[in-house]
């Protein structure tokens, strides 16, 4: 049925390609060779005629045509106006020219914060600056609070790691992607989020659904690529100062210097610090680790855009210390020890990266780049009696061509990738160490009627030496019915091997067995997860008394042919085995985004998740996941002064509904819970002033109902016992938290 869907979509592109009854083309900036959509808002007509068109957000226009119109008249505000004379009907490519005679115009305008493209073959959305700084942000992982497609929990009781999830699915079913380069994966899946400062991320873009096949084969729901600040573009000096009353403490400055015209290089240090012990719920355990992180980033930038040169080259060091457990609980007199339960995880990470690029100066549609990537992780850890270690050596690197078929209306991505991984790992007195290795090769192909359809279909061959040789098809299509509305669906499939230490070390901080059900595979035991994921998404702009709005329709289903179910069934063990049945997760969602007055705007959402597994124990909805949400986010800025100076507002609201709790009805009376988990509310407000384009201060609180889950620790009072458990964290531990901070910059 899925080849059957996928050739029916393939044969119609051909009938599409060659239904054309009017006149199109692409109008492009001839000294902005980077820019290969052109540019928006240039205004075409036919010479002594009234017939005329304006580009759209890419630069191409569709204008009625007649046999008698021969001359084609371009104006754009700043450039030189063009008389092009036409022959035949074939779409035209054409470079304005900038009028140097004509006096500088600055044009403002305010950018949405969370921007929804209209003409992205894929449901995609650009999260920006303005939206990060809404929340604290101090990671990558606290990014998402004021976005609603995801979702963001902690993993334990004990760590205090955010997690976020996607379509109900976690986080290693996303590809994540720093620019494009995969970078949280592996050993890194735990805490990977955490590692990447929130001041170091320029914009964000979140693709749901299957993503394409240039990144590699991983995605099954979605990917998120963070865009990190760029030396050329970012702030001489910024630093961030922020403190809360969890005794959390984080500092993040920039140096960016100029060292020619051509290069560019920043320095980018991050430091936090937890050092004050918590119990808030009285069970003599911290609420939150003690931490402490550094992580400097050096950065360079090489821009030759006459010749078509663009250049990144990223080396990074990181230390990542936390500790936690009981709150008597000391390393060097208790570590092994039965005196008090206690943890320590211990991360060093190292990486490099480079990314070359050259775009051909007489033909912008046409690019090559080349990406390679070297990450060093080591992670030594140790919960209560248990030992997990694992180093993770990674090599990724890409070569991209990009061009067209004949006409800018039909583009092409083709490649080929490597990708080297090794792991050590050590799980007690167990060896689990494997080498991966992987050659791929792609195609992506993409056609766009410049007016109310494009397709996007890639194909992408990999020889992997665990996984053996197999076939990833992903499938985009986009089309617009009527005016602002577009309608978009997706197709693909993804292969991945799970890493389940890795991505479940909140298994450790508990005293259940670790059961592997092997099965023959070729990765402990397990076969590689398969998963197809289909799509459908609407999109429809209105105006309502006079304010603009959007509301989006999102249905996601994934479907497994093959998971390693992670079974927390039994409360004395957990299980990992192969998928023996039905595993289908299904997502809806719709979103409402609406200005209700000037500086004013609204966000809400409303998601349903149906995600069930087929266990050996049966057929159940998967455990700590509610089947709605309610998301609300209202934001109010006042009127820019002359000075700069601005107050700004955010209030985020957020109904979890009730959550199916793994069965503990073994464990004595006193350590059970119930078979679900009531609903809650949680509200998060912030409040930022800013004095001037160089300095603000911001003030917020997480959790301001104050909301807490009673006993995230069963058996806390007998840690080493059978019934110690501190992974079924469903709400929040600490409680409210306040928070303030301060921004500073020079530009």
């Amino acid at each position: 049925m899925k080849k059957i869907i996928i050739s029916s979509f393939l044969l119609f592109i051909p009938i599409l390609l060659f239904s054309q009854a009017t006149f199109t083309g692409i109008i492009m900036d001839k000294n902005n060779s980077k820019d290969i959509l052109g540019v928006s808002g240039a205004t075409l007509h036919w010479l002594n005629t009234n017939v005329s068109a304006v580009t759209n957000e890419k630069g191409a226009f569709t204008i009625t045509y007649k046999p008698e119109y021969k001359k084609l008249v371009v104006n754009y505000l700043g450039y030189k106006t063009d008389t092009i004379t036409i022959r035949n009907l074939e779409p035209i490519r054409h470079f304005l020219t900038p009028e140097s005679e004509l006096e500088e115009v600055t044009i403002n305008t305010k950018r949405k914060s969370t921007q929804k493209s209209f003409f992205e073959t894929a449901n995609m959305f650009t999260v920006n600056a303005d939206e990060l700084l809404k929340a604290a942000c101090c990671n990558l992982a606290e990014s998402f609070e004021t976005n609603p497609s995801i979702d963001v929990s902690f993993s334990d009781a004990l760590t205090g790691t955010k997690q976020i999830q996607m379509l109900g699915l976690t986080s290693p079913y996303l590809l994540i992607t720093q620019e494009n380069i995969p970078s949280i994966r592996g050993a890194a899946q735990a805490f990977g989020l955490t590692f990447t400062p929130g001041t170091w991320v320029e914009s964000i873009q979140i693709s749901k659904g299957a993503g394409s096949v240039v990144n590699g084969f991983e995605s099954i729901s979605g990917q998120i690529n963070a865009e990190l600040v760029k030396p050329f573009t970012d702030s001489k000096f910024f630093l961030n100062a922020y403190g809360s009353a969890n005794g959390r403490f984080e500092l993040n400055t920039h140096f960016n210097e100029k060292v020619s015209d051509k290069w560019q290089t920043g320095l980018y240090v991050h430091g936090n610090y937890t050092g004050q012990k918590f119990d808030m719920n009285g069970d003599n355990f911290l609420d939150m680790p003690l931490s402490n992180q550094i992580n400097v980033m050096n950065r360079w930038q090489f821009t030759d855009a006459k010749k078509g040169w663009v250049s990144f080259i990223n080396v990074r060091f990181l230390k990542d210390e936390k500790q936690t457990g009981e709150l008597d609980f000391n390393p060097i007199s208790d570590r092994g020890t039965t005196n008090y339960w206690g943890s320590e995880i211990d991360t060093k990470r190292f990486e490099t990266s480079a990314k070359l690029g050259y775009v051909f100066p007489e033909m912008p549609f046409q690019s090559i780049g080349f990406q390679i990537a070297y990450s060093d992780h080591q992670q030594d850890s140790y919960f209560g009696l248990s030992t997990y270690n694992i180093q993770h050596q990674s090599v990724y690197s890409n070569i991209i061509f990009n061009s067209i078929i004949g006409d800018t209306r039909n583009k092409f991505k083709t490649g080929i990738s490597f990708t080297h991984d090794q792991f050590s790992e050590l799980v007690n007195a167990t060896d689990f160490s494997r080498t991966e290795n992987d050659f791929g090769a792609f195609f992506e192909y993409a056609y766009d009627n410049l007016d109310n359809f494009s397709v996007t279909a890639g194909l992408r061959i990999d020889r992997h030496n665990l996984l053996g040789t197999f076939i990833t098809p992903r499938l985009h299509l986009r089309y617009v019915p009527w005016e602002k509305g577009v309608f978009r669906a997706s197709v693909g499939r993804g292969k991945r091997s799970a890493n389940i230490f890795a991505e479940n070390q909140q298994l450790f901080a508990s005293s259940r067995n670790i059961n592997i059900d092997a099965n023959g595979g070729n990765i402990y035991g397990l076969n590689p997860e398969i998963a197809w994921n289909y799509g459908v998404s609407y999109l429809q702009r209105f105006n309502l008394f006079d304010k603009k709005g959007d509301i989006t329709f999102d249905f996601y289903q994934t479907n497994f042919q093959n998971q390693v179910v992670v079974d927390w069934e039994n409360p004395q063990q957990i299980s990992f085995y192969d998928l023996n049945g039905k595993s289908i997760a299904n997502s809806f969602q719709v979103e409402v985004n609406y200005s209700l007055a000037k500086n004013v705007e609204l966000r809400t959402a409303y998601k349903y998740f149906d995600i069930s597994t087929d266990f050996k124990s049966g057929n159940l909805q998967k455990p700590i996941q509610p089947q709605n949400r309610f998301f609300a986010n209202i934001s109010y800025e006042t009127v820019i002064k002359e000075n700069n100076s601005q107050w700004k507002f955010d209030v985020t609201f957020n109904n979890i509904g009730k959550q199916r709790l793994p069965n503990t009805a073994s464990n004595p009376v006193q350590y059970q819970l119930p078979a679900y988990a009531d609903a809650y509310q949680l509200l998060n407000s912030q409040i930022t002033k800013v004095f001037s384009d160089k300095f603000e201060v911001y003030l917020g609180a997480e959790n301001l109902t104050n909301v807490q889950q009673k006993n995230p620790i069963l058996a806390s009072d007998d840690p080493f016992g059978p019934y110690f458990d501190s992974t079924i964290v469903y709400a929040p531990i600490f409680g409210r938290t306040i928070y303030a901070g301060l921004r500073f910059k020079i530009k």
